[in-house]
């Protein structure tokens, strides 16, 4: 995992590719290509460890409750254990929410962790304590659309830290059939061109398609030393059970499937048609 950074992932002795200090200055990436000008940092937040975004559904109204969205091995509790899925889980975790220019302007609070889970993907959703019409009044911020088809290879996209105030530019490469990384195994991940050198506190990251601005995949890992299927160092498993071993590239998990999954109001519904999220 591109793992979080602090006092969660110290107890679970999983430091991660991080090197680098949770104190340190955030800085903007200057050797990526550049994001096209309607990539910015509007809607991302900053967690104590991670990254994240306020997110939407294509059916979502602007009086729901806001969510947010990060990775499954960012929740406070720990990470979830392979087949373990969490819903409905008491939280009041903060978030920074940033604004174009990756400018704090407000700590938005969580009143429950909806959905997190480490199989098949690495996703946690949170519930605010506020709408998206408040947040849009009071910071003139809004949420990012959650895209709810299948993205596609080859398509420019771009990785928001909320963390490091920091972007990554590059390419979907393609799409591996099983991701595995320790005890945990992903589908049908995301695997980025090279460019993409995400580091620890990325994890949550939104991933942004650059042509729509529509979040299609959260940043959650990549290989850094050359390693076989172990922490740090995910392997990707094809149809035949072949194994590849790619040092230095960087992986997300797909979003697309969530939207069939939370009804009128933002309410997960997993028993909902199309929803093929794991289940509890």
């Amino acid at each position: 995992m591109k793992k979080p950074l602090g006092a969660v992932v110290t107890a679970l002795v999983l430091a991660g590719a991080g090197a680098a200090p949770a104190v340190a200055a955030p800085v903007q990436d200057t050797t990526a290509a550049p994001a096209i000008q309607a990539v910015n940092f509007a809607g991302t937040v900053s967690l104590s460890n991670c990254s994240g975004s306020v997110i939407r559904f294509p059916n979502s109204a602007d009086t729901d409750p806001a969510l947010v969205m990060t990775n499954g091995h960012c929740l406070e509790t720990g990470f979830p254990e392979p087949g373990e899925v969490i819903t409905g889980q008491s939280s009041s975790r903060t978030f920074g929410l940033l604004n174009a220019s990756a400018t704090r302007v407000a700590t938005l609070r969580a009143n429950q962790v909806v959905y997190s889970t480490m199989t098949d993907t690495d996703v946690t959703i949170y519930r605010l304590t506020t709408t998206y019409s408040a947040i849009k009044s009071s910071y003139g911020i809004s949420p990012l659309t959650v895209q709810d088809t299948h993205p596609t290879a080859g398509t420019a996209i771009t990785v928001v830290s909320g963390y490091w105030k920091r972007t990554y530019a590059c390419n979907i490469d393609g799409f591996v059939y099983r991701l595995k990384e320790g005890d945990w195994t992903w589908k049908d991940s995301v695997r980025y061109t090279s460019a993409c050198q995400t580091i620890g506190g990325t994890s949550g990251s939104p991933v942004i398609d650059n042509a729509t601005g529509k979040v299609v995949a959260v940043n959650n890992t990549g290989n850094e030393d050359g390693e076989r299927c172990t922490e740090n160092n995910p392997c990707e498993v094809d149809e035949n059970g072949n194994v590849t071993v790619r040092e230095g590239i960087n992986y997300a998990e797909e979003t697309y499937n969530i939207p069939a999954c939370f009804t009128t109001g933002n309410v997960l519904n997993l028993n909902a048609s199309g929803c093929t999220l794991p289940k509890p």
